[in-house]
């Protein structure tokens, strides 16, 4: 959900039940058991206390021809270390696109030390089409990522689009992913039915679930599809349920341009700052170094190179938390002395490309299910949008024109199912938990308010320039956590923490 996320473009608004199966139909995957094994946990995540373990999970592929293909997801879990657990926490870390099994991990580490692992299973999944669950989106080889290949397909050079680029868009992801069928069920409406599959297959009556970023919207839209089956829901760094794409994809915009903004005006107290001593002039001074980069690439090692495109995700990098602020000013301080090593190396974190070079598969997936989830524009319509956008967030735009920029997802021959708003006048639904930062580039606060708002449900609010902040092992948020996912205790309407 950064600058790739932002400037991609999908979808359109359908009726999402239509096509809703008979539950009868599909008692074999709610009735199935999981069969949990030992497994080695991700390398840079590993606790002498703590068993990891994994299993699979069969679901349909279309909930509405439930006896047809069939997915398989695969699942984490950290078992609680008490003798008497509540039952699971599900996870999911955002995106869309990002690995839950890995996630599991990252909140084990971070909740060591709080009670919610004494009471809790914490499980993580892979959603359909991403990760280790299959099948798994794939679009692009090594070598096309390399070469910025989804860059140019989900438009962070929006001028590089044309009708033949987004044809051949949805053509690779089709070829790599397993064929039409796949890209049509990849949805967040999709996700949430497994995760109802899964409730049932954990053997819990009711779900507890934890969500960031994107997770929130998988939350939200499980609350508005299974209601009843609701037992605690943590939303941290909120989409709002009520903006569609346009309207979020500028405020998000507002939210990246005032991260970048801070980071200036943090960068001008250092002795040797890459923008310059006066913040105002601070996205000026980072176009004049980036834009050249569009037509001239600056050659790093190895044959590598650092493009436009590689900058401004290792500048984005720098969005999600004020701990990596220090890093993104060494690499714009490199780059204005000619050197791309730094800000390459956070590209390659933003964009997990390992040292051998190979690339995971998020980023690609996160376009696949935006094309399910998000608005469909015209070409004109979206040319105004980025237009807009590169207004809102100037440090971002190429310098290139923007006219007759195509939607990434023109192409898609699906109709989208997810819907604007959602989540809303939801009855029978529990007291809910939204925790929102305040300097949130990506998922500014106003989307936790009315999140938080739309779920009649309890906010958190806090202070701080990060994205999300249920893993940032804070002690005050961890504890209203834990209050309210043991025990079901919300805070104060006015409740705030600090980072």
């Amino acid at each position: 959900m950064a600058a790739i996320a932002l400037l991609a473009s999908c979808s359109q608004n359908t009726t999402p039940e239509e096509d809703a199966p008979d539950t009868g139909s599909l008692d074999k995957f709610y009735s199935q058991e999981l069969n949990f094994e030992t497994c080695t946990p991700p390398a840079e995540k590993a606790w002498p206390t703590m068993e990891y373990q994994c299993a699979n999970m069969d679901v349909p592929l279309d909930y509405a021809n439930p006896d047809g293909e069939t997915a398989e997801i695969a699942i984490s879990r950290i078992p609680a270390r008490s003798a008497d657990p509540i039952g699971s926490v599900v996870l999911n870390p955002g995106g869309p696109g990002f690995s839950g099994t890995a996630f599991a991990a990252t909140t084990a580490d971070a909740w060591a030390q709080s009670a919610v692992t004494d009471r809790f299973d914490l499980v993580g999944f892979d959603p359909r089409g991403v990760g280790a669950s299959t099948p798994a989106v794939d679009c692009f080889d090594d070598e096309e990522r390399e070469a910025d290949a989804i860059g140019a397909a989900i438009g962070v050079l929006p001028h590089a689009l044309s009708e033949e680029s987004t044809s051949e868009y949805y053509a690779h992801c089709a070829a790599g992913s397993g064929g039409e069928d796949v890209l049509a069920h990849i949805g967040t409406r999709d996700v949430a039915r497994d995760m109802d599959v899964m409730r049932a297959a954990l053997g819990d009556d009711e779900l507890t679930f934890a969500g960031a970023s994107y997770g929130t919207r998988l939350g939200a839209v499980y609350a508005e599809m299974f209601p009843e089956n609701v037992r605690a829901l943590v939303l941290d760094g909120a989409m709002d349920p009520l903006a569609g794409t346009k309207e979020r994809r500028l405020q998000q915009a507002d939210g990246m341009q005032r991260a970048f903004d801070e980071i200036a005006k943090f960068c001008a107290t250092q002795s040797d700052c890459g923008l310059g001593p006066d913040p105002g002039r601070a996205t000026e001074v980072f176009q004049s170094l980036v834009q050249p980069l569009v037509d001239a690439p600056l050659p790093v090692t190895d044959g590598r190179e650092l493009t436009f495109t590689k900058a401004i995700g290792g500048v984005t990098l720098g969005l999600y938390s004020q701990e990596a602020w220090p890093a993104v000013i060494m690499g714009i301080a490199n780059l204005r002395d000619g050197r791309g090593e730094t800000l390459l190396a956070l590209n390659d974190l933003y964009h997990e490309r390992a040292a051998d070079g190979t690339y995971l598969d998020t980023l690609e997936a996160t376009g696949a299910i935006n094309c399910l989830d998000e608005e469909r524009h015209t070409p004109d319509e979206e040319s105004a949008l980025i237009r807009a956008v590169f207004d809102a967030s100037p440090f971002v735009d190429s310098g290139r024109p923007v006219e007759n920029v195509r939607d990434t997802c023109e192409h898609w021959p699906i109709q989208p199912t997810l819907g604007y708003p959602y989540a809303t006048e939801i009855e029978g639904l529990p007291d809910t938990l939204t925790v929102s930062v305040t300097g949130d580039a990506l998922t500014p606060h106003q989307g936790g308010i009315d999140l938080a708002d739309t779920l009649g449900g309890s906010l958190l609010t806090v202070e701080g320039e990060q994205h999300g902040a249920i893993v940032a092992k804070n002690t005050c948020v961890d504890d209203i956590v834990a209050d309210y996912l043991i025990d079901l205790l919300t805070p104060a309407d006015d409740a705030r923490c600090a980072l």
